[in-house]
């Protein structure tokens, strides 16, 4: 998976977010100053940086600019939340402005959005016996084909991004139905039914009880 940088002087935040992208599978490295990043980036190849702008030493505003240069996406996850603020960290080049409080599964697939825009995350999935290319989504299991709807994948992927996370029914309906969502929660057990069918998942994609699923990895 991708080596992310987090930049946050709010040491909850942080450990949050280096929580979150460790059960995901993803590798960080964890800062609390701007003006330590010089000295990661030397040393290390980032494929994103989780960026503050309120820290002590520089912020993030001025940060970005060095970040730009050596080609490493940033998302801004800040307090500041005026409009103003927004348009600008976005014209400075920021690949996503989040504000705080946020949720994690939320960040979760915006990280994923802005590493596949980039190029920066695997392209296949390997669990067991079942091989998932995310580009060309393909499913095999065993090595046979595995015919998925539109949805289904859709699921499928969105399970992969946050494996090991429960996640709401609520919360897979807003970030993969969207405004196309039409019905109740009982339309979502019915696609992870399928699923869970089709690749012999049963044991795998858990129902988390009264509240939604998880992909155990």
């Amino acid at each position: 998976m991708a080596k992310i940088l987090i930049v946050d002087d709010e040491k909850a935040i942080n450990d949050l977010i280096a929580v979150n992208l460790k059960m995901v599978g993803h590798e960080y490295i964890q800062l609390y100053r701007g003006d330590d990043i010089e000295g990661v980036l030397g040393g290390n190849t980032i494929d994103l940086v989780i960026l503050d702008v309120m820290l002590p030493g520089k912020n993030g505003f001025e940060i970005i600019e060095d970040l730009l240069k050596q080609n490493i996406p940033v998302i801004f996850l800040t307090a500041r939340n005026t409009l103003t603020d927004r348009v600008y960290g976005l014209d400075i080049g920021a690949e996503d402005y989040i504000v705080k409080p946020f949720e994690a599964v939320e960040l979760i697939a915006r990280i994923h959005v802005v590493l596949r825009r980039h190029q920066r995350s695997a392209s296949e999935f390997v669990l067991g016996d079942t091989c998932v290319d995310l580009n060309q989504h393909i499913v095999r299991v065993n090595g046979t084909t595995v015919d998925l709807t539109h949805r289904e994948f859709q699921l499928l992927e969105f399970l992969i991004q946050n494996k090991n996370i429960a996640l709401s029914r609520e919360k897979i309906i807003e970030l993969t139905w969207g405004y196309d969502f039409y019905g109740d929660t009982r339309t979502v057990d019915v696609h992870f039914q399928k699923l869970r069918k089709k690749l012999h998942w049963e044991n795998r994609i858990k129902t988390v009880y009264k509240f939604g699923y998880r992909l155990e990895v």
